[in-house]
């Protein structure tokens, strides 16, 4: 069986990152660092390990950062080579000529709507959906586990996660079918059920392999949950017409876009560092007692 390879992936980082402000009130939460390196550049790095091509960031007003970080920077890499210094750092920020497309989000009308901006950019090929709120380490990453299991199954993918019951009304959550390995058929999808409703406890991570035919149902611009146009909605409207499955990734996932989250993964991150590790548990050591 032979699917159109995976070549394009969508960035969603038009959101205002109101819970972390006052430290997003001039740096996108996209741009937030986890140990030395922002989110967004461990979701690119993610992409580029499963074999994207194209990277297309759908932005909004007060995002040049991320267009900056990924970017020649001139001036910064001068210095450094006159010093003698090692520009290995900045090897993964410096993407191909044109393998960065960028689109504006005018307003937040929600994932669905962000993800439908970038169809010109799609055209008629599937394409990943990366959310960089959600950090995910593993060995492979998360996209390639789930690139490498598209390839045997085709049609829509998403990355399932177990959550505690009672947060299943913060998640999109699936109705199971059955289960092979980490694998499993997608009946159905509700966006954020009301507490003691949801089919499972089985919830959406955000990432996503979707086929081009998603975006013709997102041009309906209908309003699901929270009064915004859910990708979640979509996705639930293409199970039947073709293969769905959701994938446990077989790894860790920290919920970046909560303050305790972001500072698990710091810590997490930064314990696995061979140049920092020994100092960071040291200090946690004598801070817990």
């Amino acid at each position: 069986m032979t699917f159109k390879p995976l070549r394009k992936a969508v960035f969603p980082v038009g959101g205002l990152g109101t819970r972390f402000l006052p430290a997003t009130k001039a740096l996108p939460k996209e741009m937030l660092p986890v140990v030395d390196r922002p989110l967004i550049q461990y979701a690119v790095d993610e992409a580029l390990e499963a074999g994207i091509e194209q990277m297309i960031f759908v932005t909004g007003r007060g995002k040049s950062a991320i267009e900056d970080h990924f970017d020649v920077a001139y001036e910064l890499e001068t210095t450094m080579a006159q010093r003698g210094k090692s520009m290995e750092l900045l090897h993964q920020t410096r993407l191909k000529p044109g393998a960065v497309a960028y689109v504006r989000q005018q307003e937040p009308m929600g994932l669905g709507h962000a993800v439908w901006c970038a169809r010109d950019i799609v055209g008629d090929e599937p394409f990943a959906v990366l959310l960089a709120d959600d950090l995910m380490v593993g060995e492979p990453g998360c996209l390639k586990q789930m690139v490498d299991a598209y390839n045997r199954t085709g049609g829509n993918m998403i990355c399932a996660q177990e959550v505690p019951h009672d947060q299943t009304h913060m998640y999109g959550v699936i109705t199971p079918g059955a289960r092979g390995g980490a694998l499993t058929q997608v009946q159905g999808l509700v966006e954020k059920p009301k507490p003691g409703t949801a089919p499972s406890n089985l919830s959406v991570i955000g990432r996503y392999i979707l086929q081009p035919e998603v975006m013709r149902v997102l041009e309906g611009q209908e309003k699901g949950a929270g009064g915004e146009i859910q990708l979640t909605d979509a996705m639930a409207r293409m199970i039947g017409d073709q293969p769905f499955h959701g994938l446990t990734f077989a790894g860790r996932r920290f919920d970046c876009g909560d303050k305790a989250g972001f500072i698990q993964a710091n810590i997490a991150l930064a314990l696995a560092r061979e140049d920092i590790g020994g100092a960071v548990r040291d200090f946690a050591r004598a801070e817990l007692g």
